[in-house]
């Protein structure tokens, strides 16, 4: 008989199918196996389940209660027990794993519609989310709470929990396992792992616990790193990754914002309290012998010690607890923002080494490659500011608080030479700087915006913190100082909008930030620039000396950060909306600004004309133009007091707004510098005010530069004789020049002023050229060298010597108009001008002329042709006037 057929397996039922795929879902989700045979394979880890009913396969397998059971087991296993991957045996990078993974899941089966199971999958996958968000939280707030599911934490890094979400945080969106992918919207179903964890500490009220000494411990690995080209030294990452990680946290939950402002590290100590008053002490190198239970000797020994590590500087100073070196030490955001390329750090000046030996492509090519890392730099801090403050009032304020006392304890900064145990470093205050033009940019570029901009904030002690105070050692100047200055409001910065804040603080960061840099940078350029000429003076070689090659590696350093185009144009802007705040006011408005808006103003776009024109394209000039052209103005005559500014407003019309063909200047300035776009013609010929003002308030600033020094003056009254022969020649201003003669007191004032200076400039000039040619002829004969007294003299030749030109060619350009040359006519002047221009002309064709032939005389501007054709002019225009024949006479 044939032998009976083998009997087929019975058919799985429903239930043991969707007991299978959840296994499967289980073993790929949270790489573990359970139940009777499970084994451990490769990164899947068998996990033992006490209660059998928790995924009976004829229930339908794993149970939505089984999931926290299954997990707590497999975070509780030991180590040995665990794939040795990190991501498997540390406990943060694989709950976030988990929760990542279970997150794709469920957005691949939700796209399944009426597939078998389903909805239990999805079930399954949420609760895997939900208890690997909620198992995160309970393992930061309790570090112990899975006994050896985390790492040993190196004796430098805080609990284990904490260490590896900030490693998380910082390994970057492709190896951070996607802790930030997703909503940051809690509750919403799809939000990121990061802001679910934060929600569960939020929710049992253990969020500023848990990320205490997260914060804390980021700050402590910023504190190590100097420059953006640097790295932590235990972690390898740089200062935008742990940036990366701070941002993410302010964005993924606004409880985690508030709990970064509320840290201890995140402000100053309050003015005036006990905290702000104490003193930190330098430490010590980790080498030297520690003497705190030494005598009294050794006392003195470590007392001295400190001294000297303070005066070689590193960083090592003592300070108190409410100045510029705790802004950078003791804050978060000080942390962050004083990272930069300082160029007296190695790593920032060795990319320059050797700089007289290499092409200018290959130390282009260094800079450029330092700034875009700068400024990968700032963009990371902008994003940390930025995500605190649109996280609430409590952040908001935080921030504006800090920004106010970095302002406030920075006074300093501005000096020649700032105290570095007073002030932050020059890195901080230019990358606040930068950080807070981020802010002010969407009002810089919307002229309707910039209009709620409120005057009476910088008359507002209580608003701005202290940043504008009008009495004291740190008092700000204004521009009417000991004048008529409106009487301060009261108020406090709720009163005022975020524009009104941020527009101040930015002009004042301005201040202490790019102005000081810039300041320091032309100094530099200027010793290069010295040390060159005097290496010459001794037929050196530059290019071979290493003090030079020393100075021009610091200046090319520098520049990488003084010159950054990005800075420099984006400066130009905010001082455009500066100008055209300043011309909505009235005199009386406009005389409680800070001086230094204004001065600040005129000294950026000068050392833009000077070291990167380039940045002035596509940036509107005519707002500064204007507001310089009205502050000059005898309108607005009382609103500006100091005679130095007055002049540096003279000097800045003459060094950007005067055409580059008129005079002998910078020929790279782009045209729509000086010119209206509108109508192409310059700003100082077709501005309607400038035609009615400028030549008049230009002849009253002849005389007032008087006061702001001797060589000064010389320098101030050449730009002026320039910018009046500008516009002589210019039918526009003709009817202004015309209206001089209506006030004859002034005119004879301004007269007897431009002739004094000729007569005193030529008795010098004079003098000085007899005493080079004396030089000059004895080191022909012993071909020795200049000496510091004839270099002297020939400085001040170049000072003194164009002036000399200009106020010749003054002369005759005034006196070629009927009316002026009535004037200068009268009995009061014509004597006087009569015996100046003799004075000149015997100088140049009397018998001691030839004392006067120096070598090389175009090097110091002496032009004796051209002098003496300026003379002769002058002589023509009075030809046919009797009086002034009479006084040529009895000159004799």
């Amino acid at each position: 008989a044939p032998a009976p057929a083998p009997s087929r397996a019975a058919a799985a039922t429903p239930n043991e199918r969707l007991a299978r795929r959840k296994a499967n879902l289980i073993r790929r989700v949270l790489s573990c196996t359970y139940g009777p045979g499970a084994v451990s394979s490769g990164d899947v880890v068998a996990v033992p389940l006490d209660d059998p009913a928790a995924y009976d396969p004829t229930l339908g397998g794993l149970t939505v209660s089984g999931v926290g059971e299954l997990l707590q087991v497999r975070l509780q296993l030991p180590r040995s027990a665990l794939p040795p991957a990190p991501s498997e045996v540390r406990t943060v990078p694989y709950l976030a794993g988990c929760f990542r993974r279970a997150s794709e899941d469920i957005r691949t089966i939700s796209t399944r519609d009426g597939a078998a199971g389903q909805e239990e999958l999805l079930a399954l996958l949420r609760e895997v989310r939900a208890q690997a968000a909620s198992y995160s939280a309970s393992f930061l707030m309790i570090p112990d709470l899975f006994g050896g599911g985390g790492d040993e934490a190196p004796a430098h890094t805080l609990s284990p929990p904490a260490a590896q979400l900030v490693a998380l945080l910082t390994a970057g969106s492709a190896d951070d396992g996607g802790v930030t992918i997703g909503s940051t919207k809690p509750g919403s179903g799809g939000e990121c792992y990061l802001t679910a964890v934060l929600e569960g500490l939020h929710v049992q009220g253990g969020l500023s616990e848990a990320l205490d000494p997260l914060v804390a411990h980021v700050a402590t690995r910023l504190q190590g790193i100097d420059t953006v080209l640097d790295s932590d030294a235990h972690t390898g990452n740089n200062a935008v990754a742990f940036l990366a990680a701070l941002t993410a946290l302010a964005m993924a939950h606004k409880g985690a914002a508030m709990a970064i402002a509320k840290h201890p590290k995140f402000l100053l100590p309050e003015a005036g309290s006990g905290a702000a008053a104490e003193t930190v002490a330098p430490d010590l190198p980790g080498n030297m012998p520690n003497m705190a239970g030494a005598e009294a000797g050794g006392g003195r020994q470590r007392h001295f010690l400190r001294q000297m590590l303070a005066a070689m500087g590193g960083g090592r100073m003592a300070y108190i607890r409410r100045s510029g070196p705790a802004i950078d030490k003791d804050t978060i955001l000080g942390n962050v923002m004083r990272i930069g390329l300082s160029p007296e750090k190695d790593s920032v000046s060795s990319s320059f080494t050797n700089i007289t030996q290499r092409s200018l492509k290959e130390v282009s090519g260094s800079r450029d490659a330092m700034r875009f890392q700068l400024e990968a730099h700032r963009e990371a801090v902008r994003g940390l500011v930025l995500a605190l403050l649109k996280s609430g009032k409590v952040a908001r304020l935080a921030v504006m608080t800090w920004v106010a006392d970095a302002l406030v304890v920075n006074v300093g900064a501005t000096a020649m030479r700032p105290d570095r145990a007073r002030v932050s470093h020059s890195q901080t205050l230019l990358n606040l700087y930068a950080v807070l033009f981020k802010l002010s940019e969407p009002f810089v570029s919307d002229p309707a915006k910039a209009s709620s901009i409120d005057p009476g904030f910088v008359r507002n002690a209580e608003a701005h913190g202290g940043v504008f105070p009008t009495q004291g050692d740190d008092a700000v100047t204004r521009l009417a100082e000991g004048g008529d200055v409106p009487p301060a409001v009261r108020g406090v910065a709720a009163d005022y909008n975020f524009i009104t804040q941020c527009f101040f603080f930015t002009a004042r960061a301005l201040h202490l930030g790019l102005g000081p840099s810039s300041s320091a940078h032309t100094n530099v350029v200027r010793q290069a620039q010295h040390m060159a000429y005097s290496l010459r003076q001794r037929s050196g070689d530059p290019s071979s000396d290493p003090r030079f090659n020393h100075v021009l590696s610091m200046q090319y350093a520098g520049e990488v950060t003084a010159a950054d185009p990005t800075l420099l144009t984006d400066a130009l802007r905010f001082y455009d909306t500066l100008a055209a705040f300043l011309l909505r006011m009235g005199p009386d408005d406009l005389g409680a600004m800070p001086e230094h808006f204004v001065d600040d103003m005129c000294d950026h776009v000068t050392f833009v004309t000077r070291f990167n024109p380039d940045s002035f394209v596509g940036v509107p000039m005519g707002n500064m133009f204007r507001v310089v052209v009205r502050l000059l103005s005898p309108d607005y005559a009382q609103c500006v007091r100091n005679y130095n500014l007055r002049a540096k407003l003279g000097d800045t019309l003459y060094n950007v707004f005067l055409p580059s063909d008129a005079d002998e200047r910078n020929a790279d300035i782009p045209s729509s510098v000086y010119c209206d776009s509108a109508t192409g013609a310059p700003y100082l010929l077709s501005d309607p005010y400038a035609q009615s003002t400028l030549a008049p308030s230009l002849l009253l600033l002849y005389g007032e530069v008087e006061h702001t020094g001797f060589y000064e003056k010389m320098t101030h009254r050449a730009h002026i004789a320039s910018l009046l022969r500008y516009l002589w020649h210019s039918t526009e201003h003709r009817g202004a020049f015309q209206k001089i003669t209506e006030n004859k007191s002034s005119f004879i004032k301004f007269a007897n002023g431009l002739m004094n200076e000729m007569n005193s400039l030529i008795a010098s000039v004079m003098e000085k050229l007899s005493q080079i040619r004396d030089v000059q002829q004895q080191m022909a004969l012993c071909s020795g060298q200049l000496g510091p007294r004839t270099s002297d003299n020939e400085n001040e030749m170049r000072r003194a010597l164009p002036l000399c030109n200009k106020t010749l060619q003054m002369l005759e350009f005034l006196n070629s108009d009927a009316e002026i040359q009535t004037l200068f006519l009268l009995d009061e002047l014509c004597p006087r001008l009569v015996n100046m221009l003799m004075h000149v002309l015997t100088k140049l064709v009397g018998s001691r002329r030839f004392e006067l032939k120096v070598d090389n005389p175009e090097s110091y501007s002496f032009q004796p042709r051209g002098m003496l054709c300026d003379l002769c002019s002058i002589f023509g225009l009075f030809s046919s006037s009797p009086e002034f024949s009479k006084e040529c006479a009895t000159s004799g």
